[in-house]
């Protein structure tokens, strides 16, 4: 019994932990174990990888560390390549070593036991790898260094063949025949060196290139380094030997080229020759001027052509000369050659000196004939012009004769020189031809005609001026007279009005008479003038003249009194209206007055009445004098028109009367008016005048606060004067400011009203206005002061900035000289240059100073004169030290040159020395002495010039310490020069040796001698007791001695050789004695000549002292007494230059005595040492020295004065200059303006239209400049210059000159342009009419065009012609239309040449326009025609080119037929365009057939026909191809349905054979439904096959080209949906069953566990142990009761046969039926016994094949557990259905499946055939499925399931197919091929290789499967009977052999039902 509490539930829990716990035990070990099994199997994947890794590391690394590289170029390149080959495949291989990394490196993160030796041996790999890539490295290092060597011996190799080659023709002895072949080998050779000199730095590239790999190192060398040395050695050796065979050669072929060249320029020089001589030997020298100028031009042609040749011929002459002088082979002919040139060119100059004289005296002859003709024939039309009598008809006619014959007589006496220059040509004639008959006669003949054209040319002038006058003045007379007549019919007309308009209207009239007859006066004058002329020249028609002249005075006389008279009447009535018109006007005005007078009686006397009366009378006082006088104005009015006019006296009088009635009343009522005011007229006095001074206060503020501010001088000039202006203005009212100040202060003392203090407050306000105008004037003052002042600085800045720029620009400009004299001149320059900035520096200074000044006073611009100070002082500042820098530059410069040509000097003295010193000739005895002595002499000059060596040394020395820039060449060249000395010093030295050892003794006596006769000379020499009588003498003899001292210092060495030479004889063994002697009385006497030489030199230099004094004073007081007059001098000058050169020479006299200051200064510092010796002569010196300071001082002072009076000279004469100037310059300008020259044309009147506005501008330009004279003159004026008078007369003259100038100016300005717009309108009119002449030919033109793009093009350039010339033309014709009516608007003298030219132009525009559209419909019409021609051309074509693109092609699929048919359709539709195109064509040719006829209407009908002809074809081409491509459409059409069909029913049949195994009755069921799913699918697939199938009908019932194919597609889909359909129905039938067995065992099941749950409750011994618990015992029992009941219909439905028994029970019958018949065979097997009712069961519950219900009679067999019917029922097929193992369910599904694999791959289709590459080769990603011996492609796995291939692609059958890792592709990894059996080949790559290599496991598995797929299945278990049970875990189990296959079978006994966790 359990424990309290603890039930059975509790056991069980417990249990089923227990059992939970044990299975999660058995499922951790069983993890653990298939653990422990992949890191054994990843462990044995480990070693075989390693081992397969380090055997190929191992083999690589031998093979890698062989070095077999060959001994060639191709032997190594060879290596190369396969080496690159070996590290691919070990790069490629590096991918593995890492997978065997990574297999080590996952067996140690899963912690294998045994991770030691994997650790190892990875490691191990790791090592062999790296080991294996530094051999491969190494490798390569070598074998580059092997590459390069063999490439280098390869280059060697080539150059060598290649200098062999050179070396053969180089040796050739072929030196040419003739020039042309000498210059061909020459260019040849200079080729061939070109590539030999290229080929140097290719052989020394590979020398050094060679040399690289002959370094003795250590380390890897390809070849023995002697081997490449030698190589390399051998190479430049053959190079230099090829060199030099080349130069030779060239030596060699130039001189032949020397000498053939010369044989072939004498030959062309004679050629040239006799080809000039024959044309010289020619007698032509031309029949007229013409020829014989273009012979002349010929011969001297010739003649430069035969200088050219002579410079050639002479240079070729040098040329042979030269090859003779080298001895050249051929010299003997080249002499003689030369000879017969010089010989023929002679002969050639003599015959060209007589050829062209006698052509020069034809030209001569023939020109003078020329000329006269020429002037003969100008006579002839001239005397024909001169004698006509025609002088006009009227005065426009007359004047166009008289400018023609002025131009003709401007002709003739221009043609004077040309009869003149015709003399001179006779006179330059041969004398025979100038003294001939010809020509005297027809120079006499010229001279009288030409007389006689003068004559007639002065009488025919003077008769067109007679008759221009006459014309004229007819014509001014007519037209005065028709104006008389005209204005007297008006004035005779006229009356006078009464009403005032009427009268002012007429006297406007009268007005604009006056102008009109002002100008018929002066037209009267006219004429009368040129009457007077007329009838004083005594004209032929005197009379006519007269009586015209008299008429028109008369008429004029009468005109004018009648004029005169009509004026007075109307003057006379407009007076009388006028005046009463002012009276009227006046009694109004006094009305007014009254009024206002009377309106101030209401005001009262107090001040606010005063100043509203003061308001209102404001102006009263004026008015009413204003009246006053008007009244006596019309007083004397109305008495002068009493008098005019009696008959209205009475109404004048009584207008008067009136206004004085009036007057009389208001001046009473103004004095009524003053008497009642009294005091108060003065307070009115007071306050008008108070607001008169108000509004000049206000107004004068106003002026003074203006704040313009002057921009130039003259500005700020004139706004000081307004400003001094309005000063004095205020010093005017000052005193009345004072009265009104006092006024004010009377009035408004002790008033206290508002208008009294308002008057107070004005009169305060007045005095701080007054106070503010006076502080106002002051500011405004100061600021114009300063402006004044800051102008007047600009001004100076300017000048000073100008000097300054100069000064910059020649600093900036000056560059060192490389000479002495360049650099004295430079330093001179510079030096004057220098000064002109010092006398600049004054105004410069003076210019900041003021500035400064400015700046300190507080300028308001005193930053801008800051700024401008300091950029003028720092560039001051700049320029003095720039300047100070350059002439310091120059005088470095100069140092340097000097020392620079001392050196120079210096050299070349050495070297001329050097020469004498390397004279040895001296071997003959007779002269040796004279040799020593010249020597010694030479000697001795050498050491007098030392001293030069060490000047020029200690010059270099200096130059260097002060100039370090110029050490490196001063050192060089000292250096040069010393070492020139020091050769020079040597050479001597060696000759005085050589003299002296030739004969010693004798020299040595010989200089004793010498020296003491020299001694004697000098002795007599130094006791002169002459010292000098004056300075020059004294420098002789300092001079003397200074040579007598060089000479001492000589003899001095002379003495000191003769001890060596004494030493030298003692040796010798000569006369000691005799020789010490000599010596040693030479040097006494020398010894005692040394202090008398001394002594006298310093009383030489003593006495010269005193000389060189007096002579520096009389030199400075002559100094002084020569300029003394030019300092005294009162010549001012007369003329500016003058003045000026005075003031420069005044100048440079100042500058001299400053410069002179110094050495004045000196001589009186000299003059006191020379008195403190107390000298007999110190009395003369200070004489001398007194007169010498008063000339200084004189001379001083009056240099100052000059240059005072110079000044003012000078300002004066500057004034006169400038104005001579201008008066000059405006007077030539007046000469301009006066001119009447005309222009002749446009240019020249552009021209001068643009010199007079220049002119104009220089005109209004020079104003200022005569302004500035104003303002000078003023100045000087002012200054009271001694000329003041004079200088004010001439500046009168200049502006009165000015003013002239300008009034000419502006009128010359209209000449020119009235006659500047006549020539642009001639101009504009000349070019459009050129460019209408031009455009009409092109309008005209009559070329219509060769075909259709000609007439387009011409048609569109037409087009574009006309619309150019319609814009363009319009244009142009508009605006000179316009122009020209300006101009005839404007009056214009030639109004009428300007109307013809106008309607002209108008008349060539028209024709120009009808011309246009004349073209342009003939080019239209031209058009249509060609476009014809073209568009039925362009149309043909394209028929025959659509019909030429119609394909034959018919499609290979249906895409492609409906790809064909798009393109047809497109292709229609393209041609219904072209059909349009050609019913448009019809339509024009029949519009084109209407318009021509003849040739042109059958040529276009002809094309209409072709084009239609053509059109036809294509149209049924087109139907035809559209009918066979619906055709094949539908044939492709129906063959897609047949396939989709096919394929699908491929697919359903597929998945009705799908070998599901059910486990259950839902998983039955759920395969029922789907195979109901099936069915409903088939169902709903009728449509789309009765389409297919009538579709197929149709085309055949149409005789389809493919019936044949068609008809068997049919029959295929007929037989397989009949397939489908007959094993869907077997599929069915076997579904059943397999339900109603799971039905059976599942109700079994349950059975069975009901009957299990109730056994412990039936065999329980329980009674109860009460009554409760006995009736709860027999409750439960009859629950237990009713339950058995319910159970007892399952179990009667359990015991019912199912119809697999049923099937059973007849399958027993039917053999019981055979084993009663006699059987045809003995049965091996007999039926096992059967436990329920003979029923078999197989293994899964299933009926076995045995058992399978069979009828035999009806030959049917189960197939999948459906009974099908056999084709036939024979015995064979019976005994084959025993035999075969029952189809209920796969007897084997394990194997069946086995090499099925399913998932993504990337693939690539490579090859499509054996020698076919796939069209695509591209990766694609597809889902692939291996299913038994096939492969399928689709795109992804809801396609796989649903049967849709990727792009219905059929499977690939693995049929013998080979699949392997693909190891030659290196792109991808992972990657492995499939070859199949018909050639195709596919690349697959996978995720990685574990996923490779199941893949191609499970492509081996179906192919090796396919193979196994033959194998019966039955034949590997048989089945055993049993007896059928209720529950299925009874079921007997057939014996195995192994306990593994007992395990499988159990789990396949099992698995038809799901199993319970």
């Amino acid at each position: 019994m359990p424990r309290e509490g603890k039930l059975i539930s509790t056991i069980n829990k417990a249990w089923e932990r227990l059992e939970k716990a044990e299975h999660e035990r058995e499922l951790a070990l069983r993890t653990e174990l298939i653990r422990q099994e992949k890191l054994e199997q990843l462990a044995r994947r480990f070693d075989r990888k390693a081992a397969m890794r380090e055997t190929w590391l191992s083999e690589n690394q031998r093979l890698v560390s062989q070095d077999n590289f060959g001994f060639d170029l191709q032997a190594v390149e060879a290596a190369t390549k396969k080496h690159e080959a070996i590290e691919t495949d070990i790069a490629a291989y590096e991918e593995r070593v890492q997978a065997v990394v990574s297999v080590a490196k996952e067996l140690e993160a899963e912690s294998y036991h045994d991770i030691k030796r994997i650790t190892a041996r990875k490691d191990n790999v790791k090592r062999l790898w790296e080991y294996l890539l530094e051999l491969l490295k190494a490798r390569r290092l070598r074998l580059e260094a092997t590459l390069g060597l063999q490439r280098v011996f390869q280059e060697m190799l080539y150059i060598m063949d290649w200098m062999d080659e050179m070396k053969m023709l180089l040796l050739s002895q072929d030196y040419g025949k003739h020039l042309l072949g000498v210059e061909d080998l020459l260019q040849k050779h200079s080729l061939v060196e070109a590539d030999i000199a290229i080929q140097a730095d290719r052989v020394k590239a590979v020398n050094n290139n060679a040399q690289r790999f002959a370094v003795d190192e250590e380390g890897y060398k390809p070849c023995d380094p002697q081997v490449i040395r030698d190589r390399v050695a051998h190479m430049e050796f053959c190079y230099q030997e090829l060199s030099q065979l080349a130069a030779e050669r060239r030596a060699r072929l130039e001189e032949s080229r020397r000498l053939w060249k010369f044989f072939w320029e004498m030959a062309e020089e004679e050629g040239w020759i006799r080809e000039k001589e024959q044309i010289l030997s020619s007698e032509d020298c031309g029949k007229d001027l013409t020829g014989a100028v273009r012979l002349l031009s010929q011969h001297r042609a010739f003649e430069d052509e035969m200088s050219g040749r002579a410079a050639h011929l002479q240079q070729t002459i040098r040329q042979g000369d030269q090859l003779v002088a080298d001895n050249h082979f051929g010299s003997d002919k080249i002499r003689e050659r030369i000879h017969d040139i010089r010989e023929q060119w002679a002969a050639l100059e003599a015959l060209s000196a007589v050829r062209k004289t006698r052509l020069q005296e034809a030209v001569n002859h023939h020109q003078f004939q020329a000329d006269a003709d020429d002037v003969d024939a100008w006579m002839l039309d001239v005397l024909r012009i001169v004698s006509s009598a025609d002088v006009g008809h009227d005065e426009f006619s007359t004047q166009a004769l008289v400018k023609k014959h002025k131009d003709v007589a401007e002709e003739i006496n221009s043609y004077r020189p040309v009869i003149d220059a015709l003399h001179e040509q006779a006179r330059t004639l041969p004398a025979q031809q100038a003294t001939s008959e010809e020509v005297q006669g027809r120079l006499a003949g010229i001279e009288e005609r030409y007389k006689e054209v003068v004559e007639l040319t002065r009488l025919r002038k003077q008769a067109l001026q007679d008759a221009l006058a006459l014309y004229k003045m007819l014509s001014e007379a007519d037209a005065c007279q028709l104006w008389i007549d005209e204005k007297e019919q008006w004035l005779n007309s006229m009356e006078i009005p009464e009403k005032l308009e009427d009268l002012e209207v007429v006297q406007h009239r009268f007005e604009s008479l006056e102008p009109e007859m002002n100008n018929q006066a002066s037209r009267v004058a006219v004429v009368n003038q040129i009457s007077r002329q007329l009838i004083h020249s005594g004209h032929p028609s005197e009379k006519e003249i007269k009586a015209q002249q008299d008429k028109l005075n008369t008429r004029w006389s009468q005109f004018r009194d009648l004029v005169d008279q009509k004026k007075d009447s109307l003057n006379s009535a407009l007076g009388v209206q006028n005046y009463y018109l002012e009276c009227n006007e006046t009694k109004s005005w006094i009305k007014e007055k009254t009024k206002v007078i009377e309106s101030t009686q209401e005001l009262g006397n107090d001040l606010a009445g005063v100043m509203a009366l003061q308001r209102k009378l404001t102006g009263m006082e004026r008015d009413l004098a204003a009246i006053e006088d008007k009244l006596g104005d019309l007083g004397k009015e109305a008495e002068r028109l009493g008098t005019e006019h009696p008959d209205q006296a009475e109404g004048i009088k009584g207008h008067l009367a009136e206004i004085t009635e009036v007057w009389d009343e208001m001046k009473g009522t103004l004095k009524n008016r003053e008497e009642s005011l009294g005091e108060a007229s003065k307070l009115q006095q007071f306050l008008r005048e108070l607001d008169d001074f108000q509004s000049w206060l206000s107004r004068t503020q106003t002026a003074i606060a203006s704040e313009d501010m002057p921009n130039t001088l003259a500005e700020a000039e004139k706004l000081l004067t307004q400003h001094e202006n309005i000063k004095n203005e205020v010093c005017n009212y000052e005193e009345d400011y004072q009265k009104m100040r006092d006024m004010g202060e009377m009035v408004t003392r002790g008033q206290t009203d508002a208008q009294h203090m308002f008057l107070q407050q004005r009169l305060q306000a007045l005095d701080t206005g007054w106070n503010e105008l006076h502080k106002m004037w002051e500011n405004r003052q100061n600021l114009l002061a300063q402006s004044h002042a800051y102008q007047l600085f600009l001004r100076d800045t300017k000048q000073a900035e100008a000097f300054l720029n100069n000064q910059e620009y020649v600093l900036a400009h000056t560059e060192l000289p490389t000479t002495l004299e360049g650099a004295e001149g430079a330093i001179k320059k510079q030096e004057d240059f220098m000064t002109t900035m010092d006398a600049n520096e004054e105004k410069i200074n003076a210019v900041v100073d003021t500035g400064r000044r400015l700046v300190a006073d507080g300028n308001v611009n005193a930053e801008r004169i800051q700024e401008k100070v300091d950029s003028i002082d720092q560039r001051h500042k700049k320029n003095q030290e720039a300047a100070s820098d350059l002439l310091t530059k120059l005088k470095d410069n100069r140092d340097l040159q000097r020392f620079l040509q001392d050196c120079q000097e210096l050299s070349l003295w050495i070297n001329e020395k050097m020469l004498t010193a390397q004279d040895m000739s001296y071997d003959e005895a007779r002269n040796l002495h004279s040799k020593w002595l010249k020597h010694q002499a030479f000697m001795a000059e050498l050491q007098a010039n030392k001293e030069w060596l060490d000047k020029i040394q200690k010059d270099g020395t200096t130059l260097i310490a002060e100039k370090p820039e110029t050490e490196s060449m001063v050192t060089e060249k000292l250096a040069s020069l010393k070492a020139m000395w020091g050769e020079l010093e040597s050479t001597t030295q060696t000759k005085a040796k050589c003299l002296f050892d030739a004969n010693k003794a004798e020299l040595f006596t010989q200089s004793c001698a010498d020296l003491d006769k020299w001694l004697g000379g000098l002795e007599g020499q130094i006791q002169s007791d002459d010292y000098g009588k004056d300075l020059t003498s004294v420098n002789i003899l300092l001079k003397k001695q200074q040579m007598l001292e060089s000479q001492v210092e000589v003899r001095q060495k002379e003495v000191e050789e003769l001890q060596s030479q004494a030493q030298v004889l003692r040796k010798e063994g000569k006369d000691t004695d005799e020789v010490d002697g000599q010596r040693t009385v030479v040097e006494k006497k020398f010894q005692a000549m040394q202090d008398p030489l001394k002594k006298r030199r310093d009383n030489l230099m003593a006495s010269r002292e005193i000389h060189q004094f007096n002579r520096d004073v009389e030199d400075e007081i002559l100094w002084v007494e020569e300029r003394m007059a030019l300092a005294t001098s009162t010549d001012h000058g007369q003329n500016l230059q003058t003045v000026q050169l005075l003031i420069k020479k005044n100048q440079t006299l100042q500058k001299e005595i400053q410069g002179h200051q110094p050495r004045y200064d000196d001589i009186f510092e000299r003059s006191q040492q020379a008195l403190r010796e107390d000298s007999p002569t110190a009395a003369l010196i200070r004489q001398r020295l007194d007169g010498l300071q008063a000339l200084w001082g004189q001379i001083r002072k009056e240099t100052e004065n000059r240059h005072g009076r110079l000044e003012e000279a000078h300002k004066a004469q500057q004034y006169y200059f400038d104005a001579a100037e201008a008066e000059a310059w405006m007077s030539e300008q007046e000469l301009y303006m006066m001119s009447e020259e005309k222009a002749k044309d446009e240019q020249s009147s552009v021209s001068m239209l643009k010199k007079h506005q220049i002119l104009e501008q220089a005109v209004e330009d020079y104003a200022e400049t005569v302004h500035q004279l104003s303002q000078t003159s003023r100045g000087l004026v002012a200054a009271e210059h001694p000329e003041s008078e004079r200088i004010g007369m001439r500046q009168s003259q200049v502006d009165k000159l000015y003013a002239g100038l300008k009034d000419l100016s502006e009128e010359r300005r209209g000449k020119l342009d009235e006659r500047l717009r006549l020539f642009q309108l001639n101009r504009e009119v000349d070019d459009l009419e050129q460019w209408i002449a031009e455009r009409e030919v092109v309008a005209g033109s009559h070329e219509l065009g060769q075909d259709y793009e000609h007439v387009t093009m011409l048609q569109e350039r037409f087009r574009e012609f006309a619309r150019d010339t319609g814009n363009i033309g319009q244009e142009r014709v508009d605006s000179v239309n316009q122009l020209a009516d300006e101009l005839i608007n404007s009056g214009h003298a030639d109004a009428a040449t300007i109307a013809e030219w106008k309607d002209g132009l108008n008349e060539a525009w028209a024709d120009l326009l009808e011309l246009i559209d004349t073209r342009t419909q003939i080019l239209s019409a031209s058009f249509e025609l060609h476009k014809f021609y073209h568009d039925a051309r362009e149309i043909l074509s394209r028929i025959l080119d659509k019909h030429k693109k119609l394909p034959e092609e018919l499609g290979r699929d249906q895409n492609t037929v409906e790809t064909l048919q798009r393109m047809h359709t497109t292709f229609e539709h393209d041609i219904q365009a072209l059909g349009t195109q050609v019913r448009q064509l019809q339509e024009d040719a029949v519009r084109l057939q209407s318009a021509y006829a003849g040739d042109k209407a059958d040529d276009i009908q002809k094309r209409e026909g072709e084009v239609l002809e053509a059109w036809k074809n294509l149209l049924e081409a087109a139907d035809g191809r559209r009918v066979k491509l619906l055709e094949t459409g539908d044939k492709f059409r129906f063959f897609s349905m047949v396939r989709d069909l096919m394929l699908w029913m491929e697919d359903v049949i597929r998945l009705i054979e799908a070998q599901e195994k059910p486990r259950d009755v839902s998983s039955v069921e759920l395969l029922m439904n789907n195979h109901q799913g099936i069915k409903a699918e088939i169902d709903a697939r009728n449509d789309s096959f009765t389409t297919c199938i009538e579709l197929g009908k149709a085309l055949l019932a149409r005789k389809h080209y493919a019936a044949e194919e068609i008809k068997e597609k049919l029959l295929q889909l007929t037989d397989k949906r009949k397939d489908m359909i007959d094993k869907w129905e077997d599929r069915w039938e076997w579904l059943r069953l397999v339900l109603e067995v799971h039905q059976f065992s599942r109700d079994a099941g349950v059975a069975e566990a009901w009957l299990l749950g109730q056994e412990p409750y039936l065999s329980s011994r329980e009674m109860g142990l009460s009554v409760d618990d006995v009736e709860k015992l027999i409750k439960r029992h009859e629950a237990f009761e009713k339950s058995a009941a319910t159970w007892e219909e399952r179990f009667s439905a359990l015991e019912r046969l199912t119809t697999m028994e049923l099937l059973e029970v007849r399958r027993l019958q039917e053999e019981e039926e055979k084993r009663r018949q006699p059987p045809p065979a003995e049965v091996t097997d007999s039926a096992p016994p059967q436990q329920r009712e003979g029923e078999q069961v197989s293994q899964n519950g299933l009926p076995s094949d045995q058992d399978s219900p069979r009828d035999n009679g009806e030959g049917s067999d189960i197939v999948n557990g459906v009974a099908e019917p056999s084709p036939g029922g024979s015995p064979s097929a019976a005994r084959k259905a025993k035999a075969s193992q029952a189809a209920t369910l796969p007897a084997k599904p394990q194997e069946a499946h086995a090499s099925q694999m399913e998932g993504f791959l990337h693939r690539k289709h490579e090859w499509e055939g054996h020698n076919k590459k796939a069209s695509s080769r591209s990766w694609h990603h597809v889902y692939c499925v291996i299913n038994q011996h096939e492969m399928g492609f689709y795109k992804d796995q809801k396609s796989a399931s649903q049967g849709i291939p990727y792009h219905s692609e059929i499977p690939v059958s693995l049929r013998d197919a080979v699949g392997e890792v693909a190891l030659d592709y290196k792109k991808k990894k992972h990657v492995f091929k499939l070859k199949i059996t018909d050639g195709n080949e596919y690349l697959f790559q996978a995720k990685d290789e574990d996923e490779m290599s199941g893949w191609i496991q499970a492509i081996y598995s179906a192919v090796s499967g396919d193979s196994k797929s033959e194998v019966t299945p039955s034949s590997h278990s048989t089945p055993t009977a049993a007896r059928a049970q209720t529950l299925p875990a009874s079921v007997a189990i057939a014996a195995e052999s192994s306990p593994g296959k007992r395990e499988k079978d159990k789990e396949k006994r099992f698995s038809l039902f799901s199993k319970k966790k």
